[in-house]
């Protein structure tokens, strides 16, 4: 199956028995720690959840570069704001539930209409944190952070990616929002994989058909190419990792070029990548588009993979959307 060059993905991307597999959350943490070696004005705050959401090693190097907040998401948020304006560059994290999910007034108005350089590390996002179930699964969390002026979201597609991601939003200025999950997926990236905020890459080529997804859910998305090359169907997919601002130019290529596409993300259609590719295509290039992500449902507790299948949000349904769109297409 010919893989875009340019985009340098591991040989074994398709053999999902022997692809390491390693949450997106390590990826953060490496990434603080990087971080905060280059920049001495890099801190960490948590909200009690140092293990969990990968905080540990920078606790360990920098503990004077380390604020443990409680379980007080409205002020981690505050108090990030604060250390911003006097010149610091604070990293923020908990539950995506819980921040941004808890703290989204203190998001809104303390870090974003003031437009302070506070960057927001949402763990645990998705339905496949599994047996925690619905009240820890933040899948409306990308929704609710889109329409706030001065955020920026990026949701990278595995470990090494989240690393590359966590290091742009500590030399970029400005609100970020980076999304990672708990559970184990495919590394399938490599550093040399090409990664640039608000640069969408292509993962694989294709002409009849763009399949546009973020998070660990771009391996099912290579995997679905695979599939419906079998079938003669010729597949681009995007690995869409900047959400906000959306690779315009990439989106309207694919657009003009494939003349269908199918989105994927672990989130609810509404509100996440589906519906700001919508929203610009709809006044741009207009195209049939399928929607693969939660279907305005609640998460509930289950094995991870189970809980993919069950919301549908796995390769061979997105082979089914990718038939159903070129139904439409014709």
């Amino acid at each position: 199956m010919p893989v875009s060059q340019t985009a340098k993905l591991v040989p074994t991307l398709f053999d999902t028995q022997s692809l390491k597999q390693v949450p997106t959350r390590d990826g953060y943490g490496l990434g603080i720690v990087e971080a905060g070696k280059e920049n001495p004005n890099v801190v960490v705050l948590c909200a009690d959840l140092t293990e969990s959401t990968r905080n540990l090693e920078f606790k360990k190097q920098f503990p004077d570069r380390f604020i443990q907040c409680g379980v007080h998401e409205q002020f981690l948020a505050a108090a990030g704001a604060g250390l911003a304006l006097a010149g610091k560059i604070p990293f923020i994290s908990s539950y995506a539930m819980f921040c941004p999910g808890r703290a989204w007034e203190q998001i809104r108005t303390n870090i974003c209409l003031n437009e302070v350089n506070v960057k927001i590390a949402g763990a645990h996002a998705g339905v496949s944190v599994g047996p925690d179930g619905a009240t820890h699964q933040a899948i409306e969390d990308i929704a609710i952070m889109r329409p706030i002026p001065n955020m920026q979201i990026i949701v990278p597609c595995d470990m090494i990616e989240t690393r590359k991601a966590t290091l742009a939003a500590a030399k970029l200025p400005g609100p970020f929002y980076v999304r990672f999950a708990r559970e184990k997926s495919p590394v399938f990236t490599t550093e040399e994989t090409p990664f640039e905020f608000g640069k969408a890459t292509v993962f694989h080529d294709g002409s009849d058909v763009a399949i546009v997804a973020c998070g660990p859910l771009v391996h099912e998305a290579m995997l679905a190419a695979r599939e419906l090359e079998k079938r003669k169907i010729s597949a681009r997919v995007i690995n869409s990792h900047t959400v906000k601002p959306l690779d315009e130019d990439t989106i309207l290529a694919v657009a003009e070029e494939c003349g269908a596409i199918v989105t994927v993300e672990e989130h609810q259609i509404t509100g996440g990548l589906g519906g700001a590719i919508a929203e610009f295509l709809v006044k741009h290039a207009p195209v049939p588009i399928e929607m693969i992500g939660i279907q305005n449902l609640f998460g509930q507790s289950g094995n991870p993979r189970e809980l993919l299948e069950h919301y549908e949000l796995t390769a061979p349904h997105i082979v089914e959307s990718c038939l159903r769109v070129l139904a439409r297409k014709k």
